[in-house]
């Protein structure tokens, strides 16, 4: 038998690559073609019923409600609280938060939770806006709370990307419908970042702020297209988008296919906005910032303040998303609060999960970060929702079998949540007063342009474009294109299909040591690193020329921005309202340290014991959470009574410590069971630390004392 001649296999195998390369884009074509014609395209892996559709609603939107079947292995638990997912809008179609098995909507159902989807239609409404949006949602989950009596707690919404943002909104617009709320990659701080960085933030100063938007707008005739936000992704990565991408498909086409061809099914699936949706988003948020510091104002007067949120805020980002970086994600935390107590002051509870290198788009597809994260979300749901106010971060830790009590929580890494301070996220990075200054001089320059577009060429453009214009366009934008020229509406395609059919029936693929295969690898290792550099070089030089342009003291002048020293933006500040309700609540609070039973004087006790590990591990809650069920106890009663002792030794501990004798009074029996709940709690995931142990002592000591005897031996005499 011949030796085979390592050239001759290398072209055979190219050429048979490239033909089921072309023959998957051609696939990738058909597909876009198919699902743009759908009346309501989506990529949600699951089976689904509308439940409510937003365009029967007075305001009309293009919105719906879905409610998620459960696979038939699933099991869906009528007492625990819902889950609803509500997937960005942001250029492509709905989905994404229901992708995959290993999903937010799936690990929600595996948890036994009942699901729901909000998702949208391809074309806006005529009038919509993001507000009638918003109240859109209200009324989804006003529904969902409706169709779920015996739910012990409110639904936990997630936003994901865009949707965080709109989460955030309607929970500060109805602070009482929530329960907690988990903002995925959310973007809530646009200015937000560190130098050398998310050179996205950038974009908006260089080219002139809003007036873009307007002007996008109104080619398209009052809607935007949301293959220009595509567009954006798409420039941050040329390396990715330019070559790194397709020549993964080429060079493993035999194992690829389904993947590709199912992340491009959502990444194509373009959708469109009116462009009073996209210049409130632009002006509000990418250029202006203002919904993070409360400078967004309802038109029934209600200001959109993040402070208003009752319920537990869970933020979860990754170091490795340059789309919503930690800074973004994070950065309306330091923003609207001086320290953490005022975080308590507003009875806040804000947790936050920093993952080290997972893209943006992982945080919701991955099935890794959905096996982990979104999974102890979703089975700490109740623990969070029962967190004292402050500020939290989640710590995962692997298991590894030598765990205490490890049983207690089924799933594969033990969570804890540790008191952290606002140094916390300032340490990640975050913006000085120049940085303010700057980019409060890229909001202040948008408004003038944005209005000098609007008085001088927008009502030419409005009487000059026409609809059919504006669809013709849109046809032709290159994302479009590419999808459609790669398709069978091409009639050269066909030969494709024909030569892609020749390649399968005769395939050979190449050994992996031929070495015309890793000159192949080594050249294209080279394009992606040059494109790498490319990429690397562009943001230096716009990062460069924003700082030039927007550091220059006479356009800060000119802009306003000289008049003052104080920062730009500064914090809201706590209005007298507030401060008077603090004082009144710290009144009410103390007034309380000496009300009470056994249940107040445990849950106070724990507490105080428990203070010094400033973490809360979920082994103990599991107990606690048993207890609380065995005494037929609502979730939202107990949720409560923990706040309030929490809150009482926040005020005075000595005072609240020395109280708990009283609630106690006539209860000596009482008193062992609840000093060896408190030490079988405590002791719970480990040995308690020396000053636990101090801090027990002092209970057990206060406890055993005459009164507590005496009332006992009274209570006898009095049955006797």
């Amino acid at each position: 038998m011949p030796e085979s001649n390592p050239w001759i296999d290398y072209v055979v195998d190219a050429s048979q690559r490239t033909a089921l390369f072309l023959d998957i884009m051609r696939e990738r074509g058909n597909q876009y073609n198919a699902h743009i014609a759908a009346t309501a395209p989506n990529v949600l892996g699951f089976a689904y019923d509308v439940v409510m559709d937003g365009r029967d609603l007075p305001d009309r939107v293009n919105y719906v409600l879905t409610r998620i079947k459960p696979p038939k292995a699933v099991t869906i638990d009528p007492r625990k609280r819902p889950f609803v997912v509500i997937d960005p809008r942001a250029g492509h179609g709905p989905g994404i938060g229901g992708f995959k098995a290993d999903s937010e909507i799936g690990v929600a159902l595996a948890a036994g939770h009942p699901c729901y989807f909000i998702g949208f239609l391809p074309e806006p409404e005529p009038g919509q806006t993001i507000e009638k949006v918003m109240r859109a949602e209200v009324a989804f989950i006003e529904h969902v709370v409706e169709a779920h009596p015996q739910a012990d707690g409110k639904p936990a919404v997630i936003g994901n990307c865009q949707a965080g943002w709109a989460v955030a909104m309607l929970a500060s617009y109805r602070p009482d419908l929530c329960g907690p709320i988990i903002l995925a990659g959310a973007p809530l701080s646009y200015w937000a970042g560190v130098h050398g960085k998310n050179p996205m933030r950038y974009s908006g100063g260089l080219l002139g702020g809003g007036w873009l938007t307007a002007l996008t707008g109104d080619l398209g005739a009052g809607k935007f297209d949301g293959a220009w936000l595509v567009q954006n992704f798409e420039n941050m990565n040329p390396a990715n988008t330019l070559w790194s991408k397709q020549h993964n498909v080429f060079a493993k086409v035999d194992t690829e296919r389904d993947r590709y061809l199912d992340f491009e099914r959502w990444w194509g699936g373009h959708v469109i906005l009116n462009a009073e949706e996209m210049q409130f988003i632009v002006d509000n948020l990418f250029v202006g910032n203002k919904l993070p510091t409360g400078g967004v104002v309802t038109s029934d007067g209600v200001r959109l303040d993040f402070r208003r949120i009752k319920s537990p805020i869970i933020c979860f980002c990754s170091k490795g998303d340059d789309i919503t970086p930690p800074q973004q994600a994070l950065g309306w935390i330091t923003d609207l609060y001086e320290s953490v107590d005022a975080i308590r002051s507003h009875g806040q509870t804000i947790v936050y999960a920093v993952h080290d290198k997972v893209g943006h788009l992982g945080i919701f597809v991955s099935g890794s970060v959905a096996r982990k994260e979104h999974r102890e979300f979703a089975s700490n749901i109740d623990f969070i929702d029962c967190l004292p106010p402050g500020l939290y971060e989640a710590v995962l830790t692997p298991k590894t079998g030598d765990e205490p009590d490890a049983d207690l929580d089924p799933t594969d890494y033990i969570t804890r949540f540790e008191a952290r301070d606002l140094d916390d996220i300032r340490a990640l990075g975050h913006n000085d007063l120049e940085d303010e200054r700057r980019f409060a001089a890229v909001a202040r320059l948008s408004e003038i342009n944005t209005g000098l577009y609007k008085t001088f060429v927008h009502p030419w453009m409005e009487a000059l474009v026409t609809p059919q214009m504006a669809k013709a366009a849109r046809e032709m934008h290159p994302l479009r294109l590419g999808y459609k020229l790669a398709s069978d509406v091409n009639p050269l395609m066909n030969s494709v299909r024909l030569w892609a059919d020749h390649a399968r029936e005769n395939r050979k693929p190449v050994d992996p040591n031929n070495p015309f295969w890793m000159m192949q690898e080594q050249v294209s290792d080279g394009i992606t690193t040059a494109l790498e550099t490319y990429g690397q070089l562009r943001d230096q030089a716009t990062e460069a020329m924003f700082m030039a342009t927007y550091s220059s003291p006479l356009l800060q002048a000119m802009l306003g921005l000289s008049a003052s020293d104080e920062s730009p933006r500064p914090h809201p500040g706590l209005d007298p309202e507030h401060r008077a309700f603090v004082e009144q609540r710290i009144t009410e609070l103390t007034a309380k340290m000496a009300e009470g039973g056994v249940k107040e004087a445990a849950v106070r006790a724990l507490l105080y014991v428990l203070w010094p590990n400033r973490a809360a591990d979920e082994r103990r809650f599991e107990i606690v959470d048993r207890l609380r069920e065995d005494d037929e106890q609502s979730l939202q009663d107990f949720k409560e009574m923990l706040r309030e002792q929490f809150l009482m030794l926040l005020i005075d501990e000595d005072r609240a410590i020395e109280t708990l004798a009283g609630l106690m009074t006539g209860q000596a029996k009482e008193r062992d069971e609840v000093l060896a709940m408190i030490r079988l709690i405590a002791g719970t995931g480990g040995a308690l630390s020396p000053d636990s142990e101090d801090r027990l002592a002092r209970i057990e000591k206060l406890l055993d004392t005459p009164q507590l005897a005496s009332s006992e031996k009274r209570k006898r005499k009095e049955n006797a």
